[in-house]
């Protein structure tokens, strides 16, 4: 990166308020004396203003709409579960849980995932949540236990 009162290339110091690089004392001193230090701060400010305002879902893809998405309001009602609770304490699950949300590959950790009883059990208790059971699911479910 270039200083912005000299034009060396430098990676030492950034400007406080629009985080210019500049290599000294000096072209510090240079830069905050000039409007565009100022201009380029309230700049910065207003589009991280914007970004903020405009994200709703803190993935990197738009929500899009299948057979499969689970609706919102069934999702905040995992909010309430409490033994989805209890096992969220588990540090081990917080761990797995980590690994799976930035995972590259995220269908084969979830594979990996699913190989762990303790995970099994915190994706049983979600789907408790999100899509329960009914009668006749139950009854097929003890037949073959």
């Amino acid at each position: 990166m270039a200083c912005v009162s000299c034009s060396v290339n430098t990676n030492k110091y950034k400007c406080s308020k629009c985080l210019a690089p500049y290599c000294s004392v000096e072209c510090y001193k240079k830069h905050k004396q000039l409007p565009e230090c100022g201009d380029i701060a309230a700049a910065t400010a207003k589009a991280a203003t914007a970004a903020q305002q405009m994200e709703t879902e803190p993935t990197i893809y738009a929500p899009f709409s299948t057979e499969d998405t689970v609706p919102l309001s069934r999702l905040q009602q995992l909010n309430n579960c409490e033994p989805l609770r209890q096992l969220l304490y588990n540090p081990h699950l917080r761990a797995l849980l980590q690994q799976i949300d930035v995972a590259h590959n995220a269908n084969l950790t979830m594979m990996a995932a699913m190989q762990e009883p303790l995970f099994v059990e915190f994706a049983n208790a979600c789907l408790q949540v999100v899509e329960p059971m009914t009668d006749a699911e139950r009854a097929e479910l003890n037949l073959c236990s």
